[in-house]
């Protein structure tokens, strides 16, 4: 059997369990289509919420960046991981005992006013479209590739799934279908690290083969440690070397903590811990999620390191860096030539000479770039995508076609399972938040409902678009949703629990001053629908920091501000203070509760 045959069979068999879930966990109320009804099980919620976060960023592209970024790639494994900690300690809890449906309900309730409820929908709506969309951009690259169907095609079959079980079963359907999706994407992200590990270094477990001894006869590194290997393959190609980051300490320090707080102010993630039936049950979650996001991030450093090992040592077939030990072109292997055809690879034969130059054509050693031009390099030739090397890994490495086909199955998995949790908040957003909440407080619970799915129905309309034709912002979905959520809504919810002197018009001035210098920042420097107005580099950084940190500054501004302006306003109302005391106490339940 072919591996088009076989990836059609595989990923097909999946949507079928998929729909499946969603018929069998059909919604029949609102609280079962915004909560599930507060019905799940600590361990399946831990679960759906690991598939809710570990979306296409995490399965394809976070190990590409480790890849390539080495070193510097670390910051996502921190900040996201760490993310959770502060969801456990600070936040899920004392929002399950609010006990309402969405997070923008319950700024509006705390900070007593349907402006604070309005700013908070329009955060998490422009959070979660930009972040859907590249979850659907996810779902179209595994498509092009594996089925070998153009974008468009693998979108709407992509925008077809979700919207059968986002639309019909909402979260008690979509937390079934991610507790699927997880056991999906972490069995085909873990087997072919298996697989690579054992065939280079003889230990099948990926986290220990990461700094073990090559083995494998065949590689040319054969008795030397992968990372030291490593740091001699690239080096020689000009790169900094793998173990050594390019980033400052500063700001390594503000990424951190940006995709830190941005995880636990994410809307998506937060909404998981109101559909778990007890308090204590909101904390038990987030510890099962940690347990399950771990077995997927520690191993994806060595995905990372194993990847690019493989890509630099097929490129580089004799002497690392000699002028002629580089593949040649017409020689190059059959994943190289499948990838070419989706145009996230690609050669350009620079000097003619039919061999693929392969180097960092800007690198600051000007020995090795004189050593270059005397070989008569003219540039770098060849482009890799860095989303295409986990979905490539086993292809480069050989492995058998079912294992090929078991990664499609787990990419789309991953996009699909993020891309429908982020749906169903915008949908709650819009028909709980923004039309009962606001504009038409008096519709019925049928309505209600209706205007859910409907708007379901719009945005995945709206993220496949997105997902084809990407604005700008799209390929920062990690610099601008996470430093979104961490300057506008993680302060508010943390003093909303934690302070019961921060008042309405200090929240909605906090918000709106995080959102709107966080924003302001990423598009100066990365531009969103207009070209960068200043150059994007260290020097002409705030306090060393790039966009991709700069929502922890955003954060800083935005309880500053919100501090100042609760000081010199007045205070919160006498019930508002007694409901802060109220979520922060612990209550005495029952052996029934």
């Amino acid at each position: 059997m072919d591996l088009k045959t076989l990836t059609y069979i595989v990923v097909g068999l999946s949507f079928a369990l998929y729909i499946g879930i969603a018929i069998w966990s059909k919604a029949s109320s609102t609280g079962e289509f915004y909560v599930a009804g507060k019905g799940v099980h600590p361990v399946a919620n831990g679960m759906a919420t690991a598939a809710d976060w570990m979306s296409a960023a995490s399965f394809i592209s976070m190990a590409g960046l480790i890849a390539f970024l080495g070193y510097g790639g670390s910051v996502y494994l921190m900040g996201w991981t760490g993310g959770y900690v502060l969801l456990a300690m600070l936040l899920a809890p004392y929002l399950r005992k609010y006990g309402k449906f969405t997070v923008p309900e319950f700024i509006g309730d705390r900070y007593y006013s349907k402006a604070a409820r309005l700013v908070a929908v329009v955060c998490l709506i422009f959070i979660s479209f930009t972040y859907v969309a590249g979850q659907m951009r996810g779902v179209g690259i595994v498509f092009s590739r594996f089925l070998e169907v153009d974008l468009i095609t693998g979108l709407i079959v992509g925008m077809g799934i979700v919207f059968v079980y986002a639309v019909l079963g909402g979260m008690k359907g979509i937390t079934y279908t991610q507790v699927a999706q997880y056991c999906v994407l972490i069995v085909a992200y873990t087997v072919p690290a298996v697989f690579i590990a054992f065939n280079l270094t003889g230990n099948p477990i990926p986290q220990i083969a990461f700094g073990s001894v090559i083995t494998a006869e065949s590689a040319a590194h054969n008795g030397q440690f992968m990372l030291d290997a490593l740091n001699d393959i690239v080096t020689e190609l000009g790169f900094i070397e793998y173990t050594e980051g390019g980033k400052s300490m500063i700001d390594m320090f503000a990424i951190t903590v940006a995709l830190m707080v941005g995880t636990a102010g994410l809307p998506h993630v937060i909404v998981r811990f109101f559909t778990v039936p007890r308090v204590r049950d909101a904390r038990a979650s987030a510890g099962w999620a940690l347990l399950f996001i771990a077995l997927l991030y520690t191993v994806a450093p060595s995905v990372g390191a194993m990847a690019r090992y493989n890509l630099t040592t097929t490129v580089q077939t004799g002497e690392v860096g000699s002028p002629d030990g580089n593949l040649v072109y017409e020689d190059r292997p059959a994943w190289m030539e499948r990838w070419e055809a989706t145009g996230l690879l690609s050669f350009e034969d620079k000097n003619g000479d039919g061999r693929i130059q392969y180097y960092n054509d800007k690198s600051a050693d000007e020995e090795f770039l004189a050593r270059a031009e005397e070989w008569g390099w003219q540039g770098n030739e060849l482009v890799v995508d860095r989303d295409i090397m986990v979905l490539a890994n086993p292809e480069i490495a050989r492995l058998p076609d079912w294992v090929i086909a078991l990664v499609a199955a787990g990419g789309i998995a991953a996009a699909l399972s993020t891309a429908a949790g982020l749906l169903l908040v915008i949908s709650s957003g819009i028909s709980h938040d923004l039309l009962k909440g606001t504009v038409t407080p008096g519709i019925s619970e049928k309505t209600e409902l209706l205007a859910g799915r409907i708007a379901v129905a719009v945005a995945i309309l709206i993220a496949g678009y997105l997902g084809y034709n990407p604005p700008g912002f799209v390929a920062q979905v990690v610099a601008f949703a996470f430093g979104l959520a961490a300057s506008s809504l993680f302060p508010v919810i943390l003093m909303g629990i934690f302070s019961k002197k921060i008042n309405r018009e200090g929240a909605i001035a906090g918000m709106l001053t995080g959102l709107v210098f966080t924003m302001g920042y990423i598009i100066l420097y990365k531009g969103v629908f207009i070209e960068p107005v200043i150059d994007n580099v260290r020097e002409n950084w705030l306090f060393g920091i790039s966009p991709e940190g700069i929502g922890a500054v955003g954060m800083a501004l935005n309880f500053l501000v919100a501090f100042l302006v609760s000081k010199v306003t007045a205070e919160p109302p006498d019930h508002i203070q007694h409901l802060v005391e109220d979520i922060r106490t612990p209550r005495v339940t029952t052996a029934a509760e």
